[in-house]
């Protein structure tokens, strides 16, 4: 498989994996924190490095059927939140290729 490179981020505040600490967002790429998660609130964003995405599957969600890939940490494998890939509403489309990270999976890291 081969060895796996991780990127780091800089900035004035980055979210990383709680288990391991690895570099996933920045503040700037944070689009909302309005949303929920499996284990409490949850944030979007507009992108995120260090991830490895799931395969696709319909989930239906408090805000209607989505097509969503789970995400892990590319180095400790921690489920970390989901990719929406499609959202059949539509006014809910704004959500196609953004991530929901779960807050409480998330640590702040400098």
């Amino acid at each position: 498989m081969g060895m796996s490179y991780r990127r780091y981020l800089s900035g004035d505040r980055i979210y990383g994996c709680s288990t391991c600490k690895t570099h996933l967002a920045t503040i700037h790429s944070m689009m909302s924190r309005a949303f929920n998660g499996q284990h409490g609130r949850a944030y979007l964003f507009d992108g995120v490095v260090n991830v490895i995405e799931g395969e696709p599957n319909d989930r239906p969600m408090t805000t209607g059927n989505h097509t969503v890939r789970d995400i892990y940490c590319v180095k400790c494998g921690t489920t970390l939140g989901w990719k929406y890939d499609k959202a059949y509403e539509p006014s809910q489309r704004y959500k196609e290729g953004k991530y929901i990270l779960e807050r409480n999976l998330l640590v702040d890291v400098q």
